[in-house]
């Protein structure tokens, strides 16, 4: 498991808010295109379909909320499993962010799997960025 730490110039309702929406995601998540087939706002059970620039289109579902606190989801895809949990802590200078990484395949995804834990904390990282940027203009 891996973690990455971003802090947000934003309230942490704001922050919270942004990220646990699934049809924002496009805006600061880099390597999404869109989200189809979105079912639910953010809540425990919410469920759509991420479409990247690389072709994948795992289904996504939204796995924990605790509201201003912690937020979690799990995609699936062709024998890959990725899970991300967001926790949010209020600092005087807004908020920060930690996510949390893993990335689980079958036996014979097992390259994939280790190239995608070896990318994945930069990925997000960058994510996390982007969605700060977005959110401190």
């Amino acid at each position: 498991m891996t973690l990455v730490a971003v802090d947000f110039a934003a309230p942490v309702d704001v922050v919270f808010g942004y990220l646990s929406d699934p049809a924002r995601r496009p805006e600061w998540q880099g390597s999404l295109r869109r989200v189809e087939d979105l079912r639910g706002a953010g809540e425990v059970g919410t469920t759509w379909r991420d479409v990247t620039a690389v072709g994948a289109r795992p289904q996504m579902e939204v796995t924990d909320v605790e509201p201003r606190l912690r937020w979690a989801e799990v995609g699936r895809w062709r024998g890959v499993e990725a899970r991300l949990r967001l926790d949010f802590e209020e600092v005087s200078t807004g908020t920060v962010v930690t996510a949390s990484v893993d990335v689980t395949t079958s036996l014979l995804q097992r390259p994939v799997g280790w190239a995608l834990r070896g990318l994945a904390p930069y990925a997000v990282r960058d994510d996390l960025r982007r969605a700060a940027r977005a959110l401190g203009s």
